[in-house]
């Protein structure tokens, strides 16, 4: 079986082909820009599928409209179901909808079999909407993103609050910084949105710890990519609804949600507010300066790059046999 994948990062938003020249004059005017998480998606599906020897097409639209019978894998984004009159069985996901209230009717709009959703909680969203929801999350590269020994940052302060940041900036990240500056620890600052791939690759080389800042994440992917780092996590869960303002709390309430929705006892510890992060922080650092945690053995053993894209292989190919089109 060779997979139809299709990912496209941007639409044309004014005029057709604009794409082309606003990527140029957002290089210009930005510079290089780190890959968007979706994208990462792709690219990390894409590598695995070549570590295993899956063959696969990309953005092969001429193939698939002459061949109706074939499964085509939208990986996202959205528009990418308005390029065409798809006529194939569609497995969807995972750079999808933020929620199935943005299409409430995609499957009797469209020949969508199942829809793809990186975590637990995001499926347990979605699933009272689309019931054909399962959960695939990508892998991470190991090899990238493996330990260094050349520690000398004791904490990585990975800032990812979205919403509310003035607030949070005050009632939460600066009492932890005046904690850590109070326990002699040395801390570096990355913000979310503002650094390249190599940028965070560097700083979690030089880190000893990470202290992870999210409301919520779907499957979490710089925080994973730490762990494979060999970098114990201190994450911030306060569970609670999903916060996105777009939706909550005047369209959607859902509970609870987590920020690390891929987790063991060996990736590290949580805490829920700044009090606890107080209670917290000792005794995450004993453990940590005692090696106690072992976050790399967490993603090798559930999150490589292979064991991913293996089982987005395999629920591709349930789906196409389940709903094969006679052609």
């Amino acid at each position: 079986m060779i997979l139809n994948l299709f990912y496209e990062e941007k639409d044309d938003r004014w005029l057709p082909w604009d794409r082309y020249p606003r990527r140029v004059i957002n290089r210009l005017l930005l510079g290089k820009r780190s890959p968007s998480g979706q994208t990462r998606v792709f690219l990390n599906l894409c590598a695995g599928l070549d570590k295993l020897g899956i063959r696969y097409r990309v953005n092969d639209y001429h193939f698939i409209k002459n061949n109706p019978s074939e499964l085509a894998c939208i990986i996202g984004r959205p528009f990418v179901l308005n390029k065409i009159e798809w006529k194939n069985p569609i497995l969807f996901g995972v750079a999808a909808y933020d929620h199935p209230i943005d299409d409430p009717d995609l499957f009797e709009r469209l020949p969508v079999k199942k829809v793809l959703v990186p975590g637990r909680w995001y499926e347990d969203m979605c699933r009272p909407y689309w019931p054909c929801t399962q959960v695939w999350p990508v892998g991470i590269d190991t090899d990238t993103w493996a330990p260094s020994r050349e520690k000398s940052v004791d904490v990585l302060l990975y800032d990812k609050i979205r919403w509310e940041h003035d607030h949070f900036a005050s009632n939460l990240i600066e009492p932890i910084r005046s904690l850590l500056r109070k326990d002699g620890r040395s801390v570096l600052d990355i913000c979310y949105g503002s650094y390249q791939e190599d940028d965070f690759r560097a700083a979690l080389s030089r880190c000893r710890t990470m202290i992870f800042l999210c409301e919520h994440e779907s499957q979490g992917i710089a925080y994973q990519q730490a762990l494979s780092c060999g970098v114990p996590v201190l994450a911030w869960d306060r569970g609670g609804p999903w916060q996105d303002p777009s939706y909550f709390p005047h369209k959607i309430i859902f509970k609870p949600v987590t920020s690390v929705p891929y987790w063991d006892s060996r990736c590290g510890m949580k805490f829920k507010d700044i009090a606890a992060f107080e209670g917290a922080w000792g005794k995450f650092w004993e453990l940590s300066e005692a090696r106690a945690f072992r976050p790399r053995e967490y993603i090798l053993e559930t999150l490589t790059l292979e064991r991913r894209a293996r089982e987005y292989f395999e629920i591709a190919r349930s789906v196409s046999a389940t709903n094969k089109i006679e052609p």
